[in-house]
């Protein structure tokens, strides 16, 4: 099944692009940018747009003096075939995943915005542990439903309150994300404040998980709560080309690790740069963070680092890059010492950096990676390998939800295993985005030190039309 349906996908975007080759010449590249969160698109750019475009309609709508409206939205259908899933050789199965997002976004004068966007999920049937799953499936629900209050400037300061429902990404969403590959996106409501001043864009952040109900509506969880201050700059013509710093804190009612479980309230203190190495050409993301604070009668003492280094391949035709990496989060190999040192990964896009199949989180790892990213016309073709081991053998192996996917033992081996991910992504436009992978991880000695211990494969293919 598996293998019919990826040779399919492969054809198509094959014939695509030989049809493409022999049309007339293609339009002038669009200039649109459709962002993740699609509160932040540029709805006035739509109107400029060279292509002819029908969604060009739906764009900055005047609707009086001072008054105008945009709507959008965005279809995704993904399929997924697991073998061997949670490393066990009963677990196979495939299914399909589809989210439907629509949203309007209303200007009203130059103080006041108001944008609304409601989400529907749903799944076909999903025989794997968990079933069909509440990040799979919601009935039409409220994603974002917010006001930007606009206030005049003051002294160079430019502030924005945002009251309401609503979706967060900060820096490289290693810690902060709406997390964008589940049916059933993260949001929060509460407020921020957003300010402006001298380059810096600080926002303040007082926010409560919203709790993902299938069959009703979805309302916050009274027992996750998120404040802090989160600040960025940009610097043009420099080496450095960002700098992110951070305080947020976790005010949990109940949250469970594999040395602890309880009440949690955790300060997280972290910087990120990014930027180009002028000697070598390299490209750099660093970012580390400091856990403190209280769980269950304990004190917190966790960390976590994060290197991602990526490198044109000099004179390759192709124009391939050569990437690399290291994270390390720590863990907790004493529950006996009165001290926490699991990391807590918070809201993260864990998808993104621990690999496609979802068995590893931002807690108690340590993960190796090298890949490389092959661009074909439009397309990129991406393979990336990761190694992974505990960073403590006595606490758990967590997984991209930061639940403990298996428990630790002291007298285990702690290679959890290796994972080789494939992708081919291809934004054929700006509506229509395709891609397919194929991921397998490679169990080791740890897994079958402490249970089910097969190789497990991951493939699937997505369509995505947004306009």
């Amino acid at each position: 099944m598996k293998t019919r349906v990826m040779l399919t996908l492969l054809a198509a975007l094959a014939a695509r692009q030989n049809l493409s080759a022999a049309d007339e010449p293609a339009p002038p590249p669009a200039t649109i940018k459709v962002n993740d969160l699609r509160y932040l698109d540029d709805a006035s750019a739509w109107r400029k747009n060279p292509a002819d475009d029908c969604a060009n309609t739906l764009k900055d709508i005047p609707l009086a003096d001072g008054v105008a409206l945009t709507l959008g939205g965005q279809l995704r259908v993904r399929f997924e075939n697991w073998d061997n899933f949670a490393f066990a050789p009963a677990n196979d199965d495939d299914f399909l995943l589809g989210r439907l997002r629509l949203h309007a976004d209303l200007t009203l004068g130059d103080h006041l915005r108001i944008f609304v966007e409601g989400r529907s999920a749903d799944t076909t049937s999903r025989d794997l542990p968990g079933g069909r799953r509440p990040i799979d499936r919601d009935t039409l629900d409220l994603q974002n439903a917010f006001a930007d209050v606009i206030l005049p400037e003051v002294g160079g300061v430019q502030l924005t309150l945002r009251p309401g429902r609503q979706e967060m990404n900060y820096g490289a969403q290693r810690l902060l994300s709406a997390l964008d590959w589940v049916n059933t996106r993260r949001t929060f409501d509460g407020g921020r404040i957003l300010a402006s001043a001298g380059g810096w864009k600080i926002d303040g952040i007082a926010a409560r998980l919203v709790q993902v109900d299938p069959t009703a509506f979805n309302d916050e969880d009274s027992g996750r709560d998120l404040y802090g201050v989160y600040a960025t700059r940009g610097f043009k013509e420099t080496p450095v080309k960002s700098v992110d710093l951070y305080w947020l804190v976790a005010d949990n009612q109940t949250n469970t690790f594999a040395t602890a479980a309880g009440d949690e309230n955790r300060d997280t203190f972290g910087a990120r740069v990014a930027g180009t190495c002028p000697l070598t050409g390299i490209e750099v993301d660093l970012e580390g963070a400091w856990q403190t604070g209280d769980m269950a009668g304990q004190d917190v003492d966790a960390h976590m680092v994060a290197v991602a280094l990526a490198r044109k391949i000099p004179f390759c035709p192709l124009g391939s890059t050569l990437t690399a990496g290291y994270d390390l989060a720590s863990g907790d190999g004493d529950k006996t010492d009165g001290e926490l040192g699991t990391f807590n990964q918070l809201y993260p896009l864990g998808h993104k950096y621990f690999g496609w199949a979802d068995f590893v989180g931002r807690q108690n790892i340590q993960d190796l990676q090298a890949g490389l990213d092959i661009p074909v016309g439009k397309a990129k073709a991406s393979v990336v390998h990761h190694w992974f081991n505990l960073d403590e053998k006595g606490d758990a192996l967590y997984n991209a939800a930061g639940g403990i996917q298996r428990a630790g033992s002291a007298g285990a081996c702690d290679e959890v295993g290796h994972e080789l991910d494939l992708l081919v992504a291809w934004p054929v436009d700006q509506h229509l985005h395709l891609s397919a992978g194929w991921s397998r991880f490679f169990a080791g000695e740890f897994l079958s030190d402490t249970g089910a211990a097969e190789d497990v494969d991951f493939l699937y293919s997505t369509v995505q039309v947004t306009f």
